[in-house]
């Protein structure tokens, strides 16, 4: 039996490198709909949690799960030697940068120097970390014919970019459309029909490059949006203008434009990520995206500007940042969600310390919170969620509201505070001098 007609019967052995944000959800959907799924991660604690069917990502349900592995179509794994039994390999590992802000693909590598060992002929290849325009050809390509096969005629190659939303219940692995591009046709096709499998669109381009560039042009898109309304919030703060009634108004507009709203900085592991590795890539052509890299500076600095608003508001009540007790009200990048993943909340952090103030944190989905080792902050350090009472409300000289989770009542929480810094307008309707809001009059 071909790999076509595995695929078409679903009885393709899938294997699933790396079980975090993207892969894990992937795995599960995929033994959803009848695939047997092997997923394999380096940490061993990922793979005892899944196989007690105790998902670690609010996104996967711990009963969904659990009926797979039940049925015995998934399973985790550290042995990479399972690999030899897939019929298709998909790459999901993480893709940072250094603190240079340059691409870290160290962990593609090794998944793609794990496969070589022990890639056989007819196996497909999807890589589905978000990368450069170039990576599927120059990087993984290279390392996957070491093994003496060729892509395209041996095994097949593909890049299909993730499209996962932390939090988002509407739009999911199961429905959302999906891109992809193979190293040849046959790859293509293949890639093609695997996904459709999963999905019900699923859009085809001419090469891996344009597969990866799309995903790039998708969150750079929004990193350049978000800048936008950030550089309009600080005028609009100097002009005592609110931008939040302005966006609100601009929004009655029925074509030609799309409301994006000013915060404490990006966060997650795209939107701030995204812009540097197309960036960097750029260079190697001689060409400078100057306006996606000023857009990256204003985002960047965004939490800086947060705790100028803190400064100036415990200025207004006669006392300094250093010594000044500060309670953050949120870690995770966004609302609702458990994923801390270069949230802006970390810098503000650091920021504030550096200061010399003391401060506390509170994330009902962030039990804790590392910060520091970097530059800015250079000690690690790790954080404890405290119980958000009225005490500590009152204890604190500032609140600030990093991320605007819905389990929290603000009305409460401005009650019982002495300042209240909210950068994401989630105190919008309260009339009280004692808060400032990004992008309103001070």
């Amino acid at each position: 039996m071909n790999l076509e007609e595995k695929i078409a019967l679903r009885g393709a052995e899938i294997g699933v490198i790396g079980l975090g944000y993207v892969g894990l959800p992937l795995a599960v959907a995929f033994a959803e709909v009848g695939f047997p799924v092997t997923g394999l991660d380096i940490s061993a604690e990922r793979v005892a949690a899944i196989g007690r069917g105790q998902s670690y990502i609010k996104d996967v349900a711990d009963d969904a799960m659990a009926a797979q592995i039940q049925a015995g179509r998934l399973r985790a794994t550290t042995d990479y030697d399972l690999l030899k039994e897939m019929d298709v390999i998909f790459i999901c590992v993480p893709t940072p940068f250094r603190s240079t802000k340059d691409p870290d693909l160290s962990f593609v590598i090794a998944a793609a120097q794990g496969i070589a060992a022990r890639l056989r002929p007819e196996q497909l290849v999807i890589l589905q970390s978000t990368t450069y325009p170039g990576t599927t050809e120059e990087v993984v390509l290279p390392i996957l014919e070491r093994s003496g096969l060729r892509a395209g005629r041996d095994f097949h190659l593909a890049f299909s970019p993730e499209r996962i939303d932390p939090g988002n219940r509407v739009w999911t692995v199961r429905n959302t459309p999906k891109v992809v591009g193979g190293l040849t046709p046959r790859c293509a096709a293949l890639a093609s029909a695997l996904l459709s499998q999963l999905t019900p669109e699923v859009h085809v381009v001419s090469t891996p490059r344009a597969a990866e560039m799309t995903k790039l042009l998708e969150n750079t898109f929004r990193s350049v949006n978000i800048a936008l309304v950030n550089e309009l919030a600080l005028l609009c703060e100097r002009m005592d203008i609110d931008i939040w009634e302005v966006i609100g108004a601009a929004s009655s507009k029925p074509f030609g434009f799309m409301p994006f709203r000013p915060g404490p900085g990006v966060g997650g592991h795209c939107i701030p990520v995204d812009p540097h590795y197309l960036s960097w890539k750029a260079r190697e052509y001689d060409f400078h995206t100057k306006f996606i890299e000023l857009a990256a500076e204003v985002n960047e600095e965004m939490p800086f500007h947060v705790v100028q608003l803190v400064t100036q508001g415990l200025n207004r009540q006669g006392k300094a940042l250093r010594g000044a007790q500060v309670l953050v009200l949120g870690v995770a990048f966004k609302p609702d969600i458990e994923d801390a993943r270069n949230s802006p909340a970390e810098r503000i952090i650091e920021l504030l310390r550096r200061g010399g103030a003391q401060v506390r944190y509170h994330d009902p989905y962030v039990p804790r919170f590392h910060v520091g080792q970097n530059p800015l902050h250079r000690p690690p350090l790790e954080l404890v969620s405290i119980p958000l009472t009225a005490e500590a409300i009152a204890a604190s000289d500032a609140v600030v509201i990093a991320t605007g989770h819905k389990v929290i009542d603000y009305d409460w929480v401005v009650q019982h505070a002495a300042l209240v810094i909210d950068p994401v307008n989630v105190t919008g309707r309260v009339d009280d001098e004692k808060v400032i809001r990004l992008g309103a009059p001070l």
